[in-house]
């Protein structure tokens, strides 16, 4: 009987990859997971496997060896953010009580098991899940210390 955790898990991506070698084709799994306890906890994580269950139990591992401390103020982000990570561009604004998490597949996904409820989120550039899902959690990084030192939470 598997045991219950505290961390709700998502899957954020699954790709496949198959490598030429001398053999013939190697076959693989990388797994894109985000993992959290909706409290202000979470964390990312990528894994790699020739099965795709290994690659999850990786994924898993790695998100929670990595989780942060998110800063929520009253069921949202504590201030708008505008940041550029590679080819993401990612506008975040608070919004108020009942609106939802408006935003697209791998950042409401982060937000969601963060404990995020009313947020609003615009992605440019990119439609690449595993580009926006890093650019999200370094967002929600900086935010955080940037809180801390104003006071905020």
């Amino acid at each position: 009987m598997r045991e219950q955790s505290e961390f709700t898990e998502k899957i954020i991506k699954i790709n496949r990859v198959s490598k030429k070698t001398k053999g013939g084709n190697k076959m693989s799994f990388s797994v894109l997971m985000v993992v959290g306890d909706k409290k202000g906890k979470v964390g990312i994580g990528l894994g790699k496997a020739p099965d795709v269950l290994s690659g999850i139990k990786k994924a898993s591992r790695r998100a929670k060896d990595r989780m942060v401390n998110v800063s929520i103020v009253e069921n949202t982000i504590p201030f708008p953010m505008a940041v550029k990570l590679g080819a993401v561009k990612l506008i975040l604004r608070p919004a108020p009580a009942g609106t939802g998490i408006i935003a697209g597949g791998a950042i409401r996904a982060i937000l969601d098991v963060a404990g995020f409820r009313n947020v609003v989120c615009k992605i440019l550039g990119t439609s690449n899940p595993a580009s926006n899902a890093y650019a999200i959690f370094e967002t929600l990084e900086k935010m955080s210390v940037i809180a801390k030192k104003k006071g905020i939470i």
